[in-house]
């Protein structure tokens, strides 16, 4: 007999504002099944604010208060177990961060947890990345969002080390990451990858998924450091309208897909990858993932 259990995971970045619905199905005897049940995503591009101005402004406080009221009557309607909202690095470096969070508990009965960018690579290094981390290889996870990046070295089927950087895409079309940012990065990246002969690269966040459905590869085939050369100098080339309309990008992917394509492309180079895998998890699906094993802990706890 199945088990079968709905949770959600909303995910407020600085670019966009996610809800993902999973049903977990679980069968004795077997591992539970993962299925993304309906994604709704929201360009509301907090960062726009908070990295130029420092706060949340009173108009995108309002669009965040709608979205929390339509995600919580699709929670209501999917009759969900549980949820977890969680808010990155717009709204824990906004300096009304916390009041936002508070007024829309109030107003939504959502309540928004602002997680730090350590918590953030915990999260995601959660996932399910089994069929791809296998004990005799070596990868890199980078998690490209608006507001930083999260870096996770795996090694033999464990975490070894992961690290967030202020290195978003929102933040680079701001102009507001200098140059020793991104030395630091690459510090980072080289120092620790360094004693391995051959590293892969995992690849999350909107931005990769979007490059990899233009590649027209097959599920589960990496992107080569070429492929991924040759898009970036394509994209750049094109103005940001001539992306939309030839290239048939979201208006709000269009600017942000030329600085994450460097970014991935850079985290390759530094770790002299060659191939950059893409399986379309990030933290949402982390947060499913803990939910889940929270409930069964609760459930052991209760037995």
């Amino acid at each position: 007999m199945l088990k079968i259990n709905k949770y959600a995971a909303i995910d407020i970045g600085s670019n966009a504002i996610r809800l993902l619905i999973a049903t977990v199905i679980e069968k004795e005897g077997y591992a539970p099944q993962f299925k993304k049940t309906s994604l709704v995503r929201l360009p509301i591009r907090l960062g726009a604010d908070v990295f130029l101005e420092g706060k949340i402004s009173d108009v995108n406080y309002e669009r965040m208060k709608d979205a929390m009221k339509a995600y919580s009557l699709i929670m209501k309607n999917h009759k969900i177990k549980k949820y977890r909202a969680c808010a990155t690095s717009a709204m824990r470096e906004a300096e009304n961060g916390i009041q936002v969070a508070k007024k829309l508990f109030d107003a939504t009965g959502i309540d928004i947890q602002i997680i730090d960018g350590n918590d953030e690579a915990a999260i995601i290094a959660t996932t399910d990345l089994n069929h791809l981390i296998q004990d005799n290889k070596v990868f890199l996870y980078v998690d490209v969002g608006g507001g930083s990046t999260e870096f996770t070295v795996f090694a033999n089927g464990n975490t070894i080390t992961s690290r967030s950087f202020k290195l978003g895409t929102v933040r680079i079309i701001n102009d507001m990451v200098k140059e020793s940012i991104w030395n630091d990065v690459k510090s980072w990246i080289v120092e620790n990858t360094k004693d391995y002969d051959k590293i892969e690269v995992i690849g999350s966040g909107g931005n990769i998924n979007s490059i990899y459905r233009f590649s027209e590869k097959k599920v589960g085939k990496p992107l080569s450091y070429f492929f991924l050369a040759n898009f970036y100098e394509e994209v750049k080339s094109l103005t940001y309208h001539e992306r939309i309309f030839e290239m048939q990008m979201n208006p709000d992917r269009a600017d942000v897909i030329v600085p994450a394509t460097r970014i991935y492309l850079s985290a390759m180079k530094w770790s002299k990858a060659k191939n950059i895998y893409v399986p379309k998890i990030g933290l949402a699906d982390g947060i499913v993932k803990s939910l889940y094993n929270e409930q069964k802990a609760r459930d052991l706890l209760v037995k």
